[in-house]
């Protein structure tokens, strides 16, 4: 079961949702790189269970504990990163009824097939979103990587069910837009508790979560992220483009169906005339006048903010009850899911989209520099 992404930056996943901990190995990162540990803590708070009624009450600390990497300056050493998360609150015979009788939109029976009843069924064991926590150990130290090359994340939920936030001014590069981007990311920065732009549409996606949770449901969202201040001619064509190491990078997020850059989908709607991004030179250098491109062209960066959308689809863990088959028996079965789950897995998914961005353009960086 590999688990492990990225080129020059490579970062292995290990563990399971109820195994004894959780935890991540980063190698290829940069020597002589202070970690900021209150400030990592700070961003694993955000993916952090038990945050309110929105989240599964489950609580973890998810404090990680880095057993190697970091010299005793705390500084990245040119040595592998690894750390570990304790899990301290399972409840295993919560997922009792679910070693025979299979969720449906879970991987409890594809896993089934492929394993044969071997595989750790509580949480989900490794398909589990718990598994999101050590990718943010990763990604929370990529962030300040990036951050001390000039390079800003940032990310927010950009519509839960039929309720949308503010989109990012990001598809247009002109220097005004780019101010008002700067504006919406310190926002996000600021600390505001659930994680849009406009608060009021923040209190709208609440009162859609809380309406699924009441029905014994769940609803699914939509994730924006952004970076700015990447260079132009980072990346790679072919294989080996920014859109190719996004991509595979977010679909090891449980629950993420789809991804667009830019305009994405909406530019099969478009003419040539109207999606091309025109050039202008500004102090000397040639810039985008628009990002409808997304900040990529050819796998390579064009200078202007690198954005993309993924889609959630909704929690597969309902306690409505669902049709199913019990695997032992071979006859059709009802369920109804117990345990701790989230209403809408996309509001904690949201610093997890900044960590695998975060991940994926310091690797580029790293891989293939502009030169």
């Amino acid at each position: 079961m590999p688990s492990s992404f990225g080129q020059t930056l490579r970062v292995t996943l290990f563990g399971q949702s109820h195994s004894p901990a959780i935890g991540c190995v980063v190698e290829g990162l940069p020597s002589g790189l202070v970690v900021d540990q209150d400030a990592l803590a700070a961003f694993m708070a955000r993916r952090a269970p038990g945050q309110g009624s929105w989240t599964t009450p489950r609580r973890e600390e998810d404090r990680p504990r880095i057993v190697s990497g970091l010299n005793v300056h705390g500084a990245t050493c040119g040595a592998p990163l690894a750390a570990v998360i304790e899990n301290t609150n399972t409840r295993s015979g919560d997922y009792d009824n679910l070693l025979k009788v299979p969720r449906p939109g879970h991987a409890d029976l594809t896993a089934w097939e492929k394993w044969h009843g071997n595989q750790d069924v509580p949480g989900g064991g490794h398909f589990s979103g718990r598994l999101t926590a050590p990718l943010c150990v990763a990604g929370g130290i990529a962030l300040q990587a990036l951050a001390a090359r000039g390079v800003r994340i940032g990310a927010h939920l950009l519509s839960v069910a039929n309720v949308e936030d503010e989109r990012f001014d990001a598809l247009d590069n002109s220097p005004a837009s780019q101010a008002h981007l700067a504006e919406q990311l310190d926002i996000l920065a600021s600390g505001p508790r659930f994680p849009t732009i406009d608060a009021e549409a923040g209190t709208r996606m609440l009162a859609a979560i809380d309406d699924a949770r009441r029905s014994l449901d769940s609803v699914g969202g939509v994730i924006e992220c952004v970076a700015c201040g990447m260079p132009a001619g980072a990346g790679s064509p072919m294989f080996d483009g920014i859109e190719n190491m996004l991509a595979r990078a977010a679909f090891g997020i449980p629950a993420v169906k789809g991804i667009e850059f830019g305009r994405g989908f909406e530019v099969a709607r478009l003419h040539g005339s109207e999606n091309n991004d025109p050039y202008e030179m500004r102090e000397g250098v040639p810039t985008p006048k628009t990002n409808n491109a997304g900040g990529i062209l050819g796998g390579i960066t064009t200078g202007a903010p690198v954005l993309f959308r993924i889609a959630m689809k909704p929690t597969s863990s309902i306690a409505r009850e669902q049709d199913s088959v019990d695997l032992e028996s071979g006859a059709n079965a009802k369920l109804s899911v117990h345990g701790r789950h989230d209403p809408c897995v996309a509001t904690r998914a949201v610093p997890v989209a900044e960590a695998i961005c975060a991940l994926v353009l310091l690797d580029a960086l790293l891989s293939y520099p502009a030169e």
